[in-house]
């Protein structure tokens, strides 16, 4: 099999790095090496910016039903493309194919939402506000974008930031994750067979100095970062003091809270789904389950029904979770195991030596299950970002509400009940952004937006939805009065007041 060598795309078309620094990427399941992407150098990354910049110049002026235009072209290439998609997304992450060719549906949903650009970017307007005087906003773009993206969704994210930021006006500069590059290289191809014009959508590899000159570079005027609270708190303080505006999706842990009253075999397939699909591998994934009352029980079933998943390769399409994207990461998923048992966990299901079938080297982790976990031990504290669900057991919903509380992230939580009135209760008491009912991952529709909240989210603006349009513009008020040709002026006005 050849290796592909991934370029940087700059100024519409694919150049060879010069950078001596280059990594392999690997395919999770059989440590083969299926492609190499360089780390760009800095003139480089001068480069993919300047092409933005000039490309702005003459994109910002292109008319909404123009971009709009482009838009639709671009979701029918990608709804076309969706099997050639997954099927890189699936050789390079190692999730299953029909999670991968889920990931590109919620990415397409947010280039649809763009196509409706000629009506989300209208400003407002009062006229006669005052005598003869109208006053009216304008939501212009802002200049260059940039976007750092994280392994875990090679499609989605970046279809969470560049869509709307060209759509609205802006060119782009997006960093993808050096360790699963080539499906988000071949979405910015389908752009740009779309009609996006040279220099609009610009890409460049790397890693902290890669990431690091996008911060500090002053013709980047607004950057959306999603990956680890760790990075991600880093990005938005350094790109802040260079005077950018910044938004900063993180790192969480989700919590999903079981009442007595719920369908029970919905509510724990639900959750095993969210927990262990795609390996944990999801900011979103619900990592610990909280057992209400007489739910408690049912800790045996949710076991068995975790000991019978199926773990294999992403190709293998009855498989419920594939491997982790790299040893590193199966690692520090194994060493947190270990911890939970050292700290006084149950440790219910073990999956660290799990094996599948014609596949040796992959990084695999089975389900693994721990219960008897508290607020201070460590697979609670820390986002493990494996296949790990830690279960806690509550006698009432206002415990669960308190304990869910108590953490600091609140990227996304759910509730699963029969009872409206719970339901309700749990919505409005509930201290976390986004809010599943009767749903697992509660990430709402790309035309509302994405609001993670306290130490999962820096910045006031999330991705989609109006908050992104908000994010990629600058508003601009005019109040506007034009005099008749032959008005005579009624003498001078000192005061504040119009009149």
């Amino acid at each position: 099999m050849s290796v592909r060598e991934i370029a940087l795309f700059i100024d519409g078309q694919y150049v060879p790095s010069e950078s001596g620094e280059w990594r392999d990427v690997v395919n999770p399941a059989t440590q083969e090496v299926v492609a190499r992407v360089p780390f760009a150098s800095l003139t480089e990354v001068d480069r993919a910016v300047a092409s933005a910049q000039a490309a702005y110049k003459t994109w910002r002026k292109v008319p909404l039903a123009k971009r709009m235009r482009i838009m639709l072209a671009f979701q029918a290439l990608i709804r076309q493309h969706t099997p050639e998609l997954a099927a890189l997304i699936t050789e390079e992450h190692g999730k299953t194919l029909p999670d991968a060719e889920g990931e590109v549906g919620r990415g397409l949903e947010v280039v649809e939402h763009a196509c409706s650009i000629t009506s989300l970017q209208l400003g407002e307007m009062a006229e006669n506000a005052a005598s003869d005087v109208n006053v009216y906003s304008l939501h212009q773009p802002l200049g260059v974008g940039a976007g750092i993206t994280a392994f875990n969704f090679p499609i989605m994210l970046p279809c969470f930031m560049f869509p709307l930021a060209i759509a609205t006006g802006n060119t782009f500069v997006l960093k993808p994750s050096e360790q699963d590059p080539s499906s988000t290289m071949r979405l910015v191809e389908l752009a740009h067979e779309a009609g996006v014009p040279p220099g609009v959508l610009n890409v460049v590899h790397g890693g902290p100095e890669v990431a690091n000159r996008l911060c500090d570079h002053p013709d980047i005027k607004a950057l959306s970062f999603i990956g680890s609270t760790h990075v991600g708190t880093q990005i938005y303080e350094r790109a802040g003091r260079a005077g950018k505006r910044v938004q900063s999706m993180m790192g969480a842990k989700n919590h999903c809270v079981i009442m007595p009253d719920a369908n029970r075999s919905q509510a724990i397939n639900n959750v095993l789904g969210s927990a262990f699909g795609a390996a944990g591998q999801r900011c979103m994934a619900n990592s610990v389950l909280v057992l209400v009352g007489e739910a408690r029980q049912w800790l045996d079933e949710i076991v068995e029904k975790s000991r019978n998943m199926t773990v294999g390769p992403g190709t293998q399409r009855d498989a419920d979770l594939g491997p982790l994207v790299s040893p590193a990461a199966r690692d520090r998923v194994v060493s947190l195991i270990g911890k939970g048992e050292a700290e006084g966990a149950t440790l219910d299901l073990d999956g660290r030596n799990v094996q599948v079938e014609g596949y040796p080297e992959g990084n695999f982790v089975g389900p693994t299950i721990f219960s008897d976990v508290t607020g201070e031990m460590t697979i609670y504290r820390e986002e493990i970002f494996g296949p790990v669900l830690c279960v806690v057991g509550v006698e009432t919903l206002d415990e669960a509400i308190a304990f869910i509380n108590t953490n600091p992230n609140g990227n996304g939580t759910s509730i699963f009940t029969n009872s409206g009135w719970v339901a309700k209760r749990f919505e409005s008491d509930i201290d976390v952004g986004q809010v599943g009912i009767n749903v697992p991952i509660p990430v709402p529709v790309a035309y509302f937006s994405f609001t993670g909240s306290r130490a999962s989210k820096l910045g006031d603006l999330g991705p989609n939805g109006k908050q992104a349009i908000a994010f990629w513009t600058q508003t601009k008020t005019v109040t506007a009065r034009w005099f008749e040709p032959e008005n005579v002026s009624s003498g001078i006005n000192s005061t504040i007041s119009l009149s």
